[in-house]
């Protein structure tokens, strides 16, 4: 079966709703990326107006310097999740957003020990945007209609 659209080579318990399946794909995709990159960019929100306030928390964790992460963390947040909704540079903003959010899987289960119940948010969203790192912005994106992308 091909990366598209349809799924008329699968068996649907209520096959009438085929078309509705197809016709509502992009658009469910299309939402699910601008939902995920506002998110980002409201978690961001706050350290972008303080790009190094988190220089304490990133060398807690091991990330030196400290000035350097922070002011990483808050534009990956912030001007990734604007990337994000739009659909610009889509997967590589994708996968810093990923990284970001696996760091604080790390910093839950293991540095917190608060394990899967800590966890469990960071997971879920590292795995929305693995998967926009691997279908990228779709055709309602602006890489789209700048007909390229990475």
């Amino acid at each position: 079966m091909t990366l598209t659209t349809e799924n008329s080579g699968r068996r649907l318990f209520i096959p009438a709703l085929r078309g509705l399946y197809s016709n509502l794909h992009d658009s469910a995709e299309t939402v699910l990326r601008v939902v995920a990159g506002a998110a980002l960019v409201t978690h961001g929100l706050g350290k972008i107006s303080d790009p190094f306030g988190a220089a304490g928390m990133v060398e807690g964790l091991g990330f030196y310097p400290g000035a350097f992460w922070s002011l990483l963390l808050s534009c990956t947040e912030f001007f990734g999740g604007i990337l994000i909704a739009i659909g610009l540079f889509t997967r590589p903003a994708s996968f810093a957003a990923m990284f970001v959010l696996l760091v604080t899987v790390w910093f839950h289960w293991v540095t917190m020990s608060q394990g899967y119940q800590g966890a469990e948010k960071s997971i879920i969203w590292a795995a929305i945007f693995l998967f926009f790192v691997i279908r990228g912005g779709n055709r309602h994106s602006v890489d789209a209609r700048l007909g390229r992308e990475f």
